[in-house]
């Protein structure tokens, strides 16, 4: 990545790729028609911050680089020093999947680093929490306004005498009634649920309130009929009889919960997950080259590390296939990829659909620039496995676990799988978090960190005006990371209680 120049006075533009024919502005508020660079560039346009300024003129149907990749062709000749908007730049064509399998992988082996630890609950299962919450499982979403009232009580007269329990936590879905239970991709969000129930910060005490006469019954929640973790509300005597049922259950958990204490355990039991919302044209140049260096350093440490979002993966992939650890880590890659094509040719959707009005706001014309600078969340460690929607992890190191890109739904099956602890970079800013995990705000402007002082994290705008290096913020938050997991240090987004609803990822019919 070179920049223009680092005083913040000066026009200052990033250009990412020694090959890359446009550049994107750096100044806050942007630049205007005829500001000249330092390095000679004029702008023959205004150019809003974030926004790309054409290097050289350009033909019609010549390629429009950025990252060193073809983001797109030039539907119009366009002048050096002209601003690339989006109705300037025609969509390639998306990589060839069958073209990726290749008979042999050359993965970047990358050097161990022993002796990071964090302060966490340690399992019986062998898995790790970052927090101790007792979390309620529906089985439809039927019974989600006598949980919700019951675990307002629950926090009102209970909790307070469980200091060591952070919080309770009901995991309310629309999924369990009105479904295709036994359909092929029923099993997403079936799995899902059953996923989500077992995570690690639940410290193994399951509860279920259930209605009594859904689809996704029960038993298909639990490995066994147990009834003791089971509130069925048409077996209750009227409302009174539900919360006195609901509270007497979730008080002896309370108890178990209460005697779960911090320790010592290796940064092998941390499971992060890594995901941007809200993005712009510095996602993929400040907050997601620096989540990708702390990414790399977690794998060295031995953590488990998701990056997802397959339709912001999906133009990019043939960057991915090469880091496979083996060919049939390349296989279930392009499966994934696969299914979504099919899932959204079925929905007659158009990937030109992402991305947001937002994102385009913030520079980003395209779903195959989103994709390219989305990626380099995921850093440079081989990738080891792929998991399906909602499955659980099995391994160490860095997975691709196929999500769709929708915050929610990628930070629930996410979850799901497994996740600890969220990474979240955000440029154009968003509030989102969980009450399942920590979630770490890392903006990608110094001006969205100014005006969102108190709910992000992490800065890595000073990356773009060039006060600091991907490595320092990488390495700021990898340590940061630890802090967080270990209770230490709290987000703003735990701070403010700033959570938002899980949403299950159900590709099946609704009946």
């Amino acid at each position: 990545m070179s920049i223009s120049k680092k005083q913040k006075s000066t026009p200052l533009y990033i250009k990412v790729h020694e090959s890359d024919n446009v550049a994107i502005v750096v100044n806050e508020g942007g630049l205007s028609k005829d500001t000249m660079f330092p390095c000679g560039l004029k702008l023959i346009d205004d150019v809003p911050q974030g926004h790309k300024v054409s290097l050289t003129s350009l033909s019609i149907g010549e390629p429009i680089i950025r990252y060193g990749e073809i983001i797109g062709y030039a539907r119009e000749v366009l002048q050096k020093g002209s601003r690339i908007k989006e109705s300037d730049v025609s969509l390639p064509v998306p990589p060839t999947l069958s073209e990726l399998i290749q008979d042999s992988t050359k993965t970047e082996e990358m050097e161990p680093i022993n002796g990071y630890t964090f302060l966490g609950y340690e399992n019986n299962d062998g898995s790790v929490g970052t927090k101790n919450i007792l979390g309620i499982t529906t089985s439809v979403q039927c019974v989600v306004g006598v949980l919700d009232y019951a675990v307002e009580r629950v926090k009102k007269e209970l909790l307070p005498h469980y200091p060591n329990v952070d919080d309770v936590v009901a995991l309310n879905h629309n999924y369990g009634c009105g479904v295709a239970i036994d359909a092929d991709d029923a099993a997403i969000p079936i799995r899902t649920v059953q996923n989500l129930m077992k995570h690690p910060n639940f410290g193994g005490e399951v509860m279920v309130v259930g209605l009594g006469c859904e689809k996704l019954t029960t038993s298909q929640l639990l490995s066994s009929d147990d009834k003791r973790d089971v509130v069925l509300l048409q077996e209750e005597q009227g409302f009174h009889g539900m919360l006195e049922t609901i509270m007497k259950m979730a008080e002896e958990k309370l108890k178990r919960l209460n005697k779960r204490e911090r320790t010592l355990c290796s940064l092998s039991n941390l499971v992060v997950g890594l995901q941007c919302g809200g993005s712009d044209a510095f996602s993929g140049v400040t907050a997601n080259p620096a989540v990708g260096y702390a990414a790399d350093l977690l794998v060295r440490a031995g953590a488990t590390v998701f990056f997802s979002e397959v339709t912001e993966v999906r133009d990019a992939v043939h960057l991915l296939t090469p880091r496979a650890a083996n060919e049939d880590v390349q296989r279930k890659l392009v499966k994934e990829m696969e299914w979504y094509d099919r899932y959204l040719e079925r929905g007659k959707a158009d990937r030109s659909a992402n991305p947001s009005p937002g994102n385009k706001k913030g520079g980003l014309t395209n779903v195959v620039e989103k994709a390219l600078g989305s990626i380099v969340k995921s850093g440079r460690s081989p990738i080891v496995d792929v998991l399906a929607p909602g499955e659980k992890a099995t391994k160490k190191g860095l997975h691709y676990a196929a999500t769709p890109a929708s915050d929610f739904v990628c930070g629930t099956l996410q979850l799901a799988s497994g996740m600890n602890l969220h990474v979240f970079t955000t440029g154009r800013g968003t509030p989102y978090g969980l009450a399942m995990a920590p979630v770490i705000k890392v903006s990608t402007r110094n001006a969205l960190k100014e005006q969102w002082h108190d709910l992000i994290d992490i800065n890595a705008g000073e990356i773009a005006t060039g006060n600091a290096t991907i490595e320092d913020i990488g390495t700021e938050l990898f340590h940061y990371m630890i802090d967080v997991a270990s209770g230490k240090k709290k987000t703003w987004a735990d701070y403010w209680k700033l959570h938002n609803d899980l949403c299950l990822f159900n590709p099946a019919p609704l009946t």
